[in-house]
Formats: structure tokens, sequence, C-alpha cells
């Protein structure tokens, strides 16, 4: 199964995510949507699972949890923005989930990829809608296959800016 992992839109969809999510069949969301339309605009791809951030307004709050956990191909997922920790850390929110084989966030917008305790693959895509901090706008994709570890890239998006 191939994971499409993007967070941190704030209302824009960057036109390269559609080729980079062209073969996934989930998409997660870690939250700063944006708006609605965001996730119908990511529904046409694939099914997706989002959070609400600390910058989505009611709309995608009424709409969305804080925290999502699924199960796909046997791996215990867990999808948070991740501001209730202030600034996330992978060990922060392994304490938080420990449950959790893999854990996807965003909010710091920072692309991350890595492994807690040796068997926690933990994921912030980095932000893929309007570009902060000076950091590329990126995306990420999670290979997951029964039995053996998940494998994970993050993917930066082509410096496209509309503003």
């Amino acid at each position: 199964m191939r994971l499409g992992v993007i967070s941190d839109t704030h209302g824009l969809l960057r036109p390269e995510v559609f080729d980079v999510f062209a073969e996934v069949d989930h998409i997660l969301h870690g939250g700063d949507v944006g708006r609605p339309a965001i996730l119908e605009k990511l529904g046409t791809i694939a099914p997706v699972t989002a959070v609400y951030g600390n910058t989505d307004g009611g709309d995608i709050r009424d709409r969305l949890p804080q925290v999502a956990t699924i199960e796909l191909d046997g791996f215990t997922i867990v999808v948070t923005h991740g501001d209730q920790f202030g600034s996330p850390t992978p060990e922060r929110l392994q304490a938080a989930f420990p449950r959790a084989e893999i854990i996807v966030y965003g909010h710091t917008h920072r692309p991350l990829l890595t492994l807690v305790d040796v068997v926690v693959t933990v994921m912030n895509p980095g932000g893929a809608g309007p570009r902060r901090f000076d950091l590329p706008p990126s995306v990420g994709i999670l290979e997951l296959e029964p039995g053996i570890p998940p494998r994970g890239r993050l993917v930066p998006l082509t410096p496209f800016d509309p503003e």
C-alpha cells in the first residue's frame, strides 16, 4: 500500500501534489488544511484521513478530529497536527502515542523522516502550502507491506509560488 502524506496546505493545493500522489492508495493530511475544498480535491485522488490544525477554522474543526488513529495494511497509524505539544518532536509524539507504529504530524513545516526506538516511523512531510520560514514545500510517500518495516521518502515540490 502506498500512502501520500501531506500537511500545512493552508488553503493551497499545489498542482505538483497530483503528480506525486498519482499512484497512492490513501492520503494522510496532518492538519492546517485551510479550506474544505482541499480535502475534496485530495479525495479525487484517494481516500483521505485528515486532522485539524491550530490555524483551521470551525468549518474544518467541525469535520475533523484533532487526532486520528487508523490501521492500514496491519500498521497502527496516528495522524495529528502536533501543535498540542508546543513544538512537537518525534520522541514527544511517541511518548504520547505509545501504541502507534507510524506517526504523521505537521505544524513545524520542517520535513522529517526518522525512527524512534528503532520501531516507530515518524514523518512530518513539511509544509505543502504557501512557503513559510524559507522552507521549500514538500510532501511524503510511505510504502506499507505487511511483515516489513515501512519505507518512506520526502518529496520536494517544484518551486511553484502563486503569491
